[in-house]
This record gives structure tokens, sequence and C-alpha cells, in this order.
């Protein structure tokens, strides 16, 4: 056989697709070509394949060996394509049963002692695989628990490049070898701890009760306050009362941390939750890449929660980098000859203090900003970003007093209880309409909608939005909440008082 084809996949964004690798074998100048639209990464590749069929007892001819990464027009970049060379390569000149390479998608990067590294994305990439038709896939030990999650494809989780010929049938002596760990394994364990319990958070009923029906709704938060009244503690505490992500959700969760580059080894239902440092620039929260796009915290905040403390010490650039995203809910990155979408419909959790020393309005202490300073580090919040902030809330220091009044705290199980039977009570009401959460809810229909509040209901947002202290999308937002607030009372419709609630948490509405 001089031509040998089989097939690998490449990643722009979350969106795999699959890439026929053809080899062939010819007389003209020896070399080694690769020709497709490959980046510099998998020109490369000849010299890891070449050595690495060297070092594997495989190697390979020293005539014209020319590989072509089909469709042509396609841009491919990364090193998962280097088994899936090597193997077309090794077909030219070995007897391997095309049958069997044409029904395989081979996914991994060759090391020069041939042994299989692993790469991020395998479980997006396998899941490309899955719906294209494919049901055999041969990826890096390291990767094969990832690719375990995708239903209703064989894995076959190989070692080494000898592994892989083994497997297509070639008769080549088995040798045993110490599987590449994935790099990021050590810290697997970590990421899968629960999260903390809100029974731990004392005398904040009025901020606990916000935080409940922020997860209600999937509404975004603003936490206001000096440093030590718990914005930090309340907002570690939002994924602990959140559903389960199903099905769809865990699995996209997963391939976002996968394309991160995490150890993926199960499937987590625990909402994730991203909390960037305030000195993170705009493209750590969008995502990006020169040649590999790699998603940003936006991306993979999606399905959870995406916390900004200390808010006021974020670049405005960064901040407002967040305004699209909670709009549509994808996040687009543009690059020459390219663009990769990612899903972005997450929770944001802002907190910030309320100057830059954190005193103003404190009760007992002193600021020592000038007025300057307090309008310079509170403008950092711009009004279209506060405009899409559905629940703001002023939090103050716990004092003796306030614990001593405080009742038994809720769990996180009991709140969560109470979360997921509001859910529950607005996906029967928004059956049909293609909306899961109140946050999602377009303002017509909430406005002009079947269960449209009556003018009494409406009169405080009327009037709210007559005096010009409330924008059109303030208003929809504040009857988001309300239906959030009606879901957790069960409440099958609007009541002065849902509304009255969801102007007092859309604080500065009314005065």
């Amino acid at each position: 056989m001089t031509v040998g084809r089989t097939w690998g996949v490449v990643l722009t964004g979350l969106r795999g697709d699959l890439v026929e690798v053809e080899a062939d074998l010819s007389n003209q100048t020896p070399g080694f070509s690769i020709i497709g639209l490959a980046d510099k990464a998998i020109g490369e590749a000849h010299q890891r394949v070449h050595n690495a069929c060297a070092n594997s007892d495989l190697a390979l001819s020293r005539r014209k060996l020319t590989v072509n990464l089909s469709p042509a027009n396609l841009p491919k970049q990364g090193t998962g394509l280097d088994l899936a060379i090597a193997i077309a390569s090794l077909a030219t000149e070995h007897e391997i049963d095309a049958a069997s390479l044409a029904a395989t998608v081979h996914i991994g990067e060759l090391g020069l002692d041939g042994r299989l590294r692993p790469v991020p994305g395998v479980l997006p990439a396998v899941a490309a695989a899955a719906r294209a038709g494919l049901r055999k896939v041969v990826v890096p030990h390291a990767n094969r628990e990832e690719a375990d999650l995708v239903d209703g494809v064989d894995v076959f989780g190989a070692v080494s490049l000898r592994d892989v010929a083994r497997w297509h049938g070639v008769d080549v002596d088995e040798r045993a070898l110490d599987p590449v760990p994935h790099p990021a394994a050590p810290g697997a364990a970590e990421s899968t701890a629960a999260p903390p319990d809100l029974a731990d958070v004392i005398g904040q009923t009025d901020a606990v009760d916000a935080l409940t029906v922020a997860a209600a709704g999937g509404h975004h938060l603003l936490m206001s306050g000096p440093p030590g009244a718990g914005k930090t503690m309340l907002a570690r505490r939002l994924p602990g009362i959140l559903p389960d992500l199903d099905d769809h959700d865990a699995v996209q969760a997963a391939s976002l941390r996968s394309l991160a580059g995490e150890a993926i080894v199960a499937l987590r239902r625990t909402p994730p939750f991203e909390a960037p440092h305030h000195s993170a620039s705009a493209a750590a929260l969008v995502g990006g890449g020169s040649r590999t796009v790699r998603p940003g915290a936006i991306a993979r905040a999606s399905g959870g929660v995406l916390f900004l403390d200390e808010a006021g010490e974020f670049g405005a650039h960064a901040l407002d980098a967040l305004r699209q995203p909670l709009e549509t809910g994808t996040i687009d990155i543009h690059r020459a000859g390219f663009r990769a979408s990612f899903p972005a419909r997450f929770q944001l959790v802002l907190a910030t203090n309320p100057c830059p020393c954190g005193n103003y309005g404190v009760p007992g202490a002193e600021c020592t900003c000038p007025s300057l300073a307090i309008r310079r580090y509170l403008s950092k919040l711009s009004g279209p970003l506060r405009d899409r902030i559905d629940i703001e809330l002023a939090v103050q220091r716990v004092s003796s007093t306030r614990i001593a009044a405080s009742s038994t705290p809720e769990t996180s199980g009991d709140v969560r209880l109470r979360v997921v039977a509001a859910r529950e009570r607005a996906g029967a009401r928004l059956t049909g309409t293609g909306w899961r959460t109140n946050a999602e809810v377009s303002g017509a229909w909430l406005r002009e909608g079947p269960l449209a509040p009556d003018a009494e209901i409406r009169r405080p947002l009327d009037a709210a939005l007559h005096r010009g202290s409330l924008t059109l999308r303030g208003y929809d937002r504040v009857l988001r909440v309300a239906w959030s607030v009606a879901d957790l009372a069960g409440h099958d419709r609007l009541r002065s008082s849902d509304v009255g609630r969801a102007l007092y948490l859309k604080r500065g509405v009314v005065e």
C-alpha cells in the first residue's frame, strides 16, 4: 500500500471538525511534507513522527512522504493530529487493515520515545467524532477516562505508538512503558471539593434571602459593602444552592475545562465557580489566543457562577467586556481566518467596596478617600453594566446585636430544596417558550404575555420608569426578579408584595 488514510479531529472553540489524514509514499526526492493549512505545531510533527516511529521499531521509509490534511481550507492547529499522521504514514509501508483505519479516529501528541502525551480538548473532540458516526477512538492513556464520558464510543487508551500499531494488527513486539501522566492530574482532586455551606453565614438574613432569590431565577447580583462584611463568603456559597447541572450542561462544562487543560475523570454536577483575580485582563476574561483558542473565565463559568471580587479594581475595559455575553449568552472570538464561539450563560456576582479604603458610609469608621477618588472608584461599574444587574445588595458588617437576634441559619441543602422547587414552578410556567429560568425571559413576554401583571401591580414600576430612575431594561429585570420572589413564595400570579420586594432588591430604584 502506498496511500494510508485515517481520521483526526481539530477544534475551533468547542466545535470539532473531522480531518481526513492521507499519507502518500512516492519516489521523489526524499522528504516529509505536511500540507493542508496546518499551523507551525503541526508543521513540526514530521520530526516527532520520524523519531517516534524509529524508537518504536517502526522506522519510516526515506522516500518522499506527503501527508495531506483534508479539508484543505480548514485551519488546523495543535499537536493532537500527531498520532493520526504517524498511523497514516505507517500504513503506506505496513500491512494495516484499511477498513480499521477508516473507522477509527486517532487523537494524541507523540513524544520522541513513541509514548502518547495527553492533549487538551479530548472530550469535545471525541464528541465530535461520535456525532460524525465514528465509533472507534484512540486517545492517550491519560485521556482515556475523559474520552469514556462520551456514550456509544469504543475508546482505546494507548500508552505508545507501538500499542496503536499492535491494535491495528501490525506485527511488533510488546514493550512495557510507563504512561505519560496528565500534567493537571495532581490538582484534580482539589477542584471536586463541595462548595462551602450556607449555614456558616450568621447575621446576614437579608443577604441570604437575596442570594436565594438570585439562585431561584438565575439572576446577576451586585454586593457592595465594607471589607469583612462577608461578600466573598456569600458568593462562594451560591453554587451550593443551585440545582445540579443536567447532562447537556455537565458535558459542556467538562468540555470547557478540558479545553482549558484540566484533567477530566468524571462529569461534575455542581455548577462551576470562577473567581479571576482583579488584575485579570479582558483577554483573560474573554479567552483567546493567537493560534489555539482557549476559553476564558467567562466561558469556563458557563452554567455556573462568575465571581468578580473587588470589582472596582478591575479595569474598565475588562468589565465592559461582560456586557455582550450577559445579553446574548455567548462569547465570540474573532481571529484572522476563523471564529470561535463559546457558551457564556452564567450568573454574574460582583463584590465591591464603597470606596478605595472601604469605609465610606460605614458607621463608626472614618473614610480617608477624597470625593473625586470615590466617584472615580464607583464609576468603574458603568451604567450599562449596572443596568444588566438584577439584584443590588448593600452588605453591612455583622454586629453582636445582629448575631444575637439571628435565628438558626439554613443549610445549603435546605435552601437548595426551595430553589429547586422554585425552578420547577418557573419551568412549568415557561413550558413551550424555550426559556428555563426567569432571568432568560424576554421583556415583551413579561409585559404583554398571558401572565402580564395588572396595571395596579405595575404602578410602582411605571412611576419609576416615568421618573427616569428606571430604564426599560431595568423595568424588565425587576419583573424577572419579582417572578422569582413569587416562585419562592408559591404564587401563581405576581402580587404587589412580589414587585415591592423586587424593587427593594434593585437598590436605587426607589428612594
